[in-house]
């Protein structure tokens, strides 16, 4: 996926109320930038470390640049959670994802379970459903990327419509977009949400498939590197 608008890198400050982002430009001034991610960014935040910010071009925002990604060492970590969503449907669509590939049709934001939307909804040439939620995954310790990164009962919810689906005759995947590509697998954070990890283990129990995938992040693209083993352990 290629990001088309500009973008600046500066380094990171500080992030304040949740949204709001301090970078400082290399000319020494500083820009206040929308931070879209919720999760507590846990081990990729620290200040000094470079940063990427997306120029919106629209000049009638509150803020105008968005916070796009953080370098970790040597590796950019994409922190903006509106970008995998996106990425996904293309990579699918191009049949970047295995796992994915032979569907005729996929749509993007389908109502489904209660008061939800599903990320996007795969359909064969014979009426086949495929359900897939995404999650974007910043969070990684000790070689292993982890989701979440902070406490989300959303995500159980989530969870829990997708086994439905299966119960309902249907393909349902979780498919965790990890959004680095220092990492050599993928585990539930038990450490951070226990009723997640417990839910997650659940839902593959009861016939939703698990996916994670590292991606190459760069200023201005997303692209698959490679599918990760998970460990529910």
């Amino acid at each position: 996926m290629r990001i088309d608008l500009p973008v600046l890198e500066g380094k990171f400050l500080r992030r304040y109320k949740r949204f709001f982002t301090d970078v400082e430009l290399p000319d020494g001034s500083v820009v206040v930038a929308h931070c879209p991610n919720t999760g507590s960014l846990k081990t990729c935040l620290e200040e000094g470390r470079p940063a990427i910010l997306r120029d919106t071009q629209d000049p009638e925002r509150k803020l105008r640049h968005v916070f796009q990604s953080i370098r970790v060492g040597k590796t950019w970590v994409n922190v903006d959670t509106s970008l995998p969503n996106q990425a996904t449907y293309e990579h699918v669509v191009a049949g970047q994802i295995p796992e994915l590939k032979g569907y005729a049709e996929a749509k993007r934001e389908v109502k489904y379970g209660v008061n939800s939307r599903i990320d996007l909804l795969l359909t064969g040439a014979k009426g086949e459903r495929c359900w897939v939620e995404v999650k974007n995954t910043t969070y990684a310790l000790d070689g292993a990327a982890a989701f979440p990164d902070a406490v989300t009962e959303r995500g159980r919810k989530h969870l829990e419509e997708l086994a439905a689906q299966v119960r309902l005759g249907d393909r349902a995947v979780q498919f965790f977009f990890v959004s680095r590509d220092d990492v050599a697998r993928f585990r539930p954070a038990q450490e951070i949400d226990p009723a997640y990890a417990a839910a997650l283990r659940v839902a593959a129990k009861a016939g939703v498939e698990l996916l994670a995938y590292a991606h190459s992040v760069t200023p201005n693209s997303l692209e698959v590197a490679r599918r990760l083993p998970i460990d529910l352990d």
